[in-house]
């Protein structure tokens, strides 16, 4: 028998002074709460109430039992309304994973935003471009680029986010302006290690043409913060997200390089553990962030085309990238970008 339902019945008969009365709170019937109360007495071995055919009362040993029956039942209670809090309501720890310079550059701005509307929350942030396994590092939410392949999470696609290649005016002053897709041949790459296909760089034409060119990396690197910095200096030409690059390129510190040519999108997903259930601070934190992305998009969208697109913004792909797409961008198993975003793999 339950312990827990033992200890219930027997709070409620020393409150109630009654079997009956305590059945009738419980919603059972008076025989299996006295059947509750005679093996609670015959596991401790002693008399717990004395009774008459009006009322039941606590003995000595009862009293005492009733002490700490009590405040058990009261911890079991409070632990209930703990969990229940962080279930339910905007508090506890928020535990979120992103790739290094996506999370600086895009998600950083949501999380200050997110942190101010909900203040009991706690947020922890862990930024690497190293692959993360969300339910070992007990992360409450992760986001990932391209193809997720792991049926222990559940996948939420945020939007698709465009890319281009770019590189500062000063670098291109000094080494001219690609006019073609082979001309990057003759140029410094920034190159992102992590990038299945390492020497060349695909791209599709304004009229749906591809290309394929190799390229010559100045530097590869496994960060795409470094990456970006080294692009921001004047080092070579790199990839990265028009999220990213497009306000550096307004304000002049970058220019578009092919800026007819583009390289494939990225998909943008939210992953989570496949819980039965989602805590409310996970699932406002994800739909935050997917309206986060799709204003991020209608703001520059005045000046550039359309590069966010989902959630009302414009048309979207399939949930994720296939292999095939994998395939002609040369990206790694989850859609590496060379600057702005981490290799996600497949959970094994």
């Amino acid at each position: 028998m339950d312990r827990l339902t033992e200890l219930t019945s027997f709070v409620r008969a020393c409150d109630t002074a009654s079997f009956s009365a305590a059945a009738r709170e419980l919603g059972l019937s008076q025989p299996a709460v006295s059947q509750q109360i005679r093996a609670l007495e015959k596991r401790l071995g002693v008399r717990l109430f004395d009774r008459t055919t009006r009322h039941v009362s606590p003995t000595e040993a009862g009293r005492r039992y009733l002490e700490r029956a009590r405040d058990i039942i009261e911890r079991i209670e409070e632990a209930d309304r703990s969990v229940g809090c962080l279930e339910s309501k905007m508090c506890g720890r928020l535990a979120v994973g992103a790739p290094a310079s996506f999370g600086a550059g895009v998600l950083g701005s949501y999380l200050i935003e997110f942190k101010r509307a909900y203040p009991e929350l706690l947020l922890d942030v862990a930024l690497t471009d190293s692959f993360v396994d969300v339910i070992a590092e007990g992360l409450d939410v992760a986001i990932r680029m391209g193809t997720i392949d792991d049926d222990r999470l559940i996948v939420r696609k945020l939007g698709v986010i465009g890319r281009c290649l770019a590189a500062t005016p000063e670098y291109l002053d000094r080494r001219g302006r690609p006019r073609r897709p082979e001309d990057l041949a003759d140029h410094d790459y920034l190159l992102y290690a992590h990038i299945r296909k390492r020497d060349v760089v695909p791209l599709t034409g304004p009229g749906g043409e591809k290309a394929e060119v190799r390229i010559r990396p100045a530097m590869r690197s496994d960060n795409s913060l470094l990456n970006h910095q080294a692009l921001l200096s004047g080092v070579g030409i790199g990839l990265g997200h028009r999220v990213i690059l497009d306000p550096l390129i307004a304000e002049g510190l970058l220019e578009h390089v092919l800026p007819d040519w583009h390289y494939a999108p990225h998909h943008v997903h939210a992953v989570y553990p496949s819980n039965r259930f989602i805590p409310l601070k996970v699932r406002r934190f994800v739909a935050g962030f997917a309206d986060h992305l799709a204003a991020m998009s209608a703001f520059i969208d005045d000046k550039k085309s359309m590069y966010i697109q989902g959630n009302g913004a414009g048309p979207v792909k399939s949930d994720v990238c296939t292999r095939r797409e994998m395939a002609e961008t040369g990206e790694s198993r989850c859609g590496a970008a060379e600057i702005g975003v981490a290799p996600q793999p497949r959970g094994e």
